[in-house]
């Protein structure tokens, strides 16, 4: 079916159904088409209805069969520190989007640091304790992938190398999203128009359906 991208009339697209295992065999070969001397770091982002870090995770073992180490890691384990990101209070949507990730510290312990010194961070800081973690450097193997899971997290700067979003209409994020989280929908309204996910990512999933993907392949 041709169809247009995330509204952007002037980029053609054709949207192929898949299955939930087909999702993982192309992201698998997206990565694997790659240099394998040399690390390969992926994004997987998403509402968290759409469930980013089950991709994510389903990445780990066809990854490493086909023979590359990897490096699993959560964005939620790299959040700065609630007295910075809710400095404006536990509800503020423009803060959830623009101030929550700690976008250095992932650059630099793990997205950063595994090309230039050759090693990762697994976790820098508790998300429930806000406290460090203080987790041990692990060496990063030779064309070790990094597979990180997140909300938000496309258009932030971090040093990615492929990125998947999975995508929502409006209506289904809405009609996700429990009631007590319903100020989040305002951050995730500015992600769409702003930040384009679906433009920006280089693999789109839409999961309206979860049963029923659908891979967005540009024309």
């Amino acid at each position: 079916m041709l169809t247009t991208l995330g509204g952007w009339q002037h980029v053609p697209v054709r949207v192929e159904p898949v299955t939930p295992d087909g999702v993982v065999g192309h992201v698998v070969a997206r990565v694997l088409a790659r240099d394998g001397a040399t690390p390969v770091r992926v994004l997987v982002d998403g509402h968290p209805s759409t469930r980013p870090d089950e991709l994510a995770d389903a990445l780990v073992e066809p990854l490493r069969a086909a023979g590359r180490p990897v490096a699993r890691v959560r964005v939620r384990d790299f959040l700065r520190p609630a007295s910075l990101r809710l400095e404006r209070g536990r509800r503020d949507p423009d803060a959830l989007l623009d101030e929550w990730i700690d976008v250095g510290g992932l650059n630099r312990e793990v997205l950063t640091g595994v090309v230039r010194r050759g090693r990762w961070l697994p976790t820098l800081r508790d998300p429930q304790t806000d406290r460090a973690t203080r987790a041990a450097y692990v060496d990063a193997a030779p064309g070790v992938v990094v597979v990180l899971d997140g909300s938000l997290a496309l258009g932030r700067g971090l040093d990615v190398d492929l990125g998947v979003h999975l995508a929502l209409r409006a209506a289904t994020e809405t009609r996700n999203t429990p009631l007590d989280d319903a100020w989040t929908l305002a951050a995730y309204g500015r992600y769409r128009r702003e930040v384009a996910p679906e433009r920006r990512a280089d693999v789109v999933v839409r999961v309206d359906h979860p049963d029923r993907p659908a891979l967005v392949l540009r024309d």
